[in-house]
């Protein structure tokens, strides 16, 4: 048994989703965070629903080395001196590229504010994340989370209303439910001014837009997200 927290279950499966994510510009970076989920965590108390345990930036040349940092020993994660358990870990990533320049200038900004006034104890390393958190560079992708709702079920109600084409998807199987990513590059033009409605209103979605997505290959709960139509390779028209 291992002494260690468990954040890759599937390293194949990663290294196969760290390739998907775009190419980066000079200005861009990636931003990743791992937290305690309260609806995971067995019994563990939290403040809120989702505690954030880190989060950090990186390319993707090193997400993976960056990501196996994180698997430090058990215990070491803990909440009001409590260690937290493996099992309510869930490490995310947004996959639209974050824009460095636009963090920056973003930051500066924010500490002229903060600057002017009584010390509050804010720390500028957290105000510069969260600055890098917002600034989102291309809009690649539009993340729809469905809660509760499986992907076959996502795919049969979008080839039947014929809501878009289908090879502007890509759908990652979730704990709970699933993210539809939708590619806004492949998007075919009879389908440009009804997609994001049609998509918005169906049953289960439950956020949408530039979201945080459950890394696949890694910890979710006691569960390990995957591309779904990479893995199980659904017959669609």
């Amino acid at each position: 048994m291992s002494n260690n927290y468990k954040i890759i279950n599937d390293e194949k499966r990663l290294i196969e989703f760290i390739d998907w994510l775009p190419d980066l510009k000079p200005n861009e970076t990636y931003y990743i965070c791992l937290f305690a989920r309260a609806k995971y965590s067995e019994g563990l108390v939290l403040p809120s629903r989702q505690t954030q345990l880190k989060r950090f930036t990186s390319n993707k040349a090193y997400l993976l080395s960056k990501i196996k940092q994180l698997e430090c020993a058990l215990g070491s994660y803990t909440y009001k001196g409590l260690p937290i358990p493996q099992q309510a870990l869930a490490l995310y990533i947004n996959p639209n590229p974050r824009d460095l320049e636009k963090a920056t200038r973003n930051s500066l900004i924010k500490f002229a504010h903060l600057i002017t006034k009584p010390y509050t104890g804010y720390n500028p390393h957290t105000e510069v994340l969260s600055e890098i958190q917002t600034a989102h560079s291309r809009k690649v992708y539009m993340d729809f989370d469905f809660d509760g709702v499986e992907p076959l079920t996502v795919l049969g109600t979008l080839n039947d209303r014929n809501t878009i084409n289908l090879d502007a998807l890509h759908i990652i199987k979730t704990r709970g439910g699933c993210h539809v990513l939708v590619e806004l590059s492949k998007i075919q033009s009879y389908f440009k001014n009804t997609w994001y409605q049609s998509i918005a209103q169906m049953e289960g979605v439950d956020n949408k837009g530039d979201e945080l997505l459950p890394v696949p290959g890694c910890s979710q709960g006691n569960f390990t997200p995957f591309f779904f139509m990479k893995d199980m390779n659904p017959v669609t028209n």
